[in-house]
């Protein structure tokens, strides 16, 4: 009942073990010498500046979501511009309206200055 499950418990085994192989070699083989440039605080190339438990602006998390959902528009517009030729034209209008809402995000947030880092 149980054979098929081998060769996928074979497969998670093998992983986590060729894994912990490669992160055991590399912790034991590594060169180990810090020196001033690698135990220096690294934050785009610049000192960091300003408190670190001060809260991030709302733009930020306004950029990410934005980016999130501009972003997930693809994974619909992959498949549907693979299987073109095989959707009906509900499908393809669907898709359409699908793609002028986020078009009306888009243009809205554009108009609202949600797209601009101050």
């Amino acid at each position: 009942m149980y054979s098929e499950f081998y060769s996928l418990f074979f497969l998670l085994v093998f992983s986590v073990v060729l894994s912990a192989l490669f992160s055991g070699a590399s912790y034991f083989l590594g060169v180990k010498q810090p020196d001033r440039e690698k135990v220096s605080a690294y934050e785009c190339g610049f000192e960091p500046f300003g408190i670190p438990g001060r809260p991030f602006s709302v733009r930020f998390f306004l950029v990410g979501i934005l980016f999130l959902i501009f972003d997930l528009e693809i994974s619909f517009l992959f498949p549907w511009c693979v299987l073109f030729n095989q959707i009906s034209p509900f499908g393809f209008w669907i898709m359409v309206g699908f793609l002028g809402v986020l078009t009306l995000g888009l243009i809205y947030e554009w108009i609202k200055g949600g797209l601009e880092w101050e």
